[in-house]
């Protein structure tokens, strides 16, 4: 099993702005968590496709896979769009730091990967201005600035910099220099 590198990126980096939001959205309207839906494999429930339940790993107990599905079914319904779609964006944004060099810590450099930090700054740029109009401004405008500061991280980090226009997510947004 594959799991990520876990480097020190936040928002709050990404925006220009001081740490110490940990996990808090960008914008003071919506309560956005970025930490991982996903629990820790060691901790999480796996379903078994066989008998439909799910098995604890952590305590080898049975679940029973139709209540938690539909438990999950619930809790997800009463998740607001905007903040289903700003949480899509913060992950896209802290994947795309990482992969332009913005980690923190020595083992930041092993993390470049500029061929990666397109596609994920192309979706970042898709999801926001194809969701802008339905975000409205308070939620859009820290979403752009964080995109434009990742564009800008790029094209630094870039040995062989984009025509003007031609960078990442630059063809939805427009030159970001």
């Amino acid at each position: 099993m594959h799991t990520a590198p876990t480097c020190a990126v936040t928002v709050g980096t990404i925006l220009g702005r001081p740490r110490g939001g940990h996990g808090r959205s960008i914008c003071k309207a919506t309560s956005v968590s970025t930490e991982s839906p996903n629990p820790h494999p060691t901790t999480s429930r796996y379903a078994d496709p066989a008998t439909g339940s799910s098995t604890d790993s952590s305590s080898g107990s049975s679940a029973d896979g139709p209540d938690r599905v539909a438990q999950q079914t619930r809790d997800i319904s009463e998740v607001p769009a905007v903040e289903v779609i700003t949480t899509a964006a913060i992950h896209l944004m802290s994947a795309a730091a990482v992969k332009c060099g913005l980690a923190e810590g020595p083992e930041a450099a092993d993390h470049l990967d500029l061929d990666e930090a397109r596609r994920l700054i192309n979706a970042l740029a898709g999801l926001i201005t194809a969701s802008a109009p339905d975000l409205g401004s308070q939620h859009a405008a820290p979403l752009r600035d964080g995109l434009k500061s990742l564009q800008l991280a790029f094209r630094e980090a870039s040995v062989i910099p984009d025509a003007p226009g031609q960078g990442p997510g630059e063809k939805l947004t427009g030159s970001v220099v």
